[in-house]
């Protein structure tokens, strides 16, 4: 079985085109305008063993701020229609991700349940073309679309760059566990009500 889907959205702000296969190997193709973002989005793919296509067209005259959450809200519904009933999956997952000096540690339920719990500081403003506060929103975005809990905590690191890389790694990381089919479910549906 490989859960895939393909997902379009076109609103007056975003046009976007996204393609998600959880059963990949991590293979990219991201082209989104803001390329701190592509940057992410490549790392969150290969580090979850996500294959992963994202073109989006954004209002980036204004800011990045419409893009980066466009995506994330798309890419949460892609999780969603791709694992379905959730039936065999192993339903958590977590990862502590280490970059040099920076050290985030990311977990997650598949709950049918959205909750960000954010725990990150960024100390600059800018990465690029764009602003650290959209790691959040886009964290946010995707946990409200795709309908999860998901824990990020910055246990160390000063280097924005390297603080934000390892969010998405950590997130990645802790979804591919999550997502994974548990042979031991014998696909029955990872709770104690019978629905997720």
């Amino acid at each position: 079985m490989t859960r895939r889907c393909e997902i379009t959205r076109k609103t007056a702000e975003t046009d976007i085109l996204l393609r998600l296969t959880l059963e990949g190997a991590g293979r990219t193709n991201i082209s989104t305008g803001v390329g701190f973002f592509d940057h992410m989005l490549t790392a969150f793919g290969r580090h979850g063993m996500f294959d992963l296509d994202v073109t989006a067209r954004g209002d980036l005259h204004i800011d990045s701020h419409h893009t980066v959450e466009d995506v994330g809200i798309v890419l949460g519904q892609a999780f969603g229609i791709t694992l379905g009933e959730k039936r065999g999956i192993t339903r958590f997952g977590q990862a502590s991700i280490p970059m040099d000096e920076a050290l985030v540690e990311a977990a997650v339920d598949l709950s049918g349940r959205a909750y960000l719990g954010w725990k990150v500081d960024f100390q600059r403003p800018m990465l690029g073309n764009m602003d650290t506060q959209l790691v959040e929103e886009f964290f946010r975005a995707l946990t409200g679309n795709g309908l999860f809990a998901l824990h990020l905590r910055q246990a160390a690191g000063e280097n924005a760059h390297h603080v934000a890389e390892a969010c998405f790694k950590a997130a990645a990381r802790a979804l591919r566990m999550a997502v994974a089919i548990d042979p031991a479910q014998a696909g029955a549906i990872p709770s104690t009500k019978g629905v997720i």
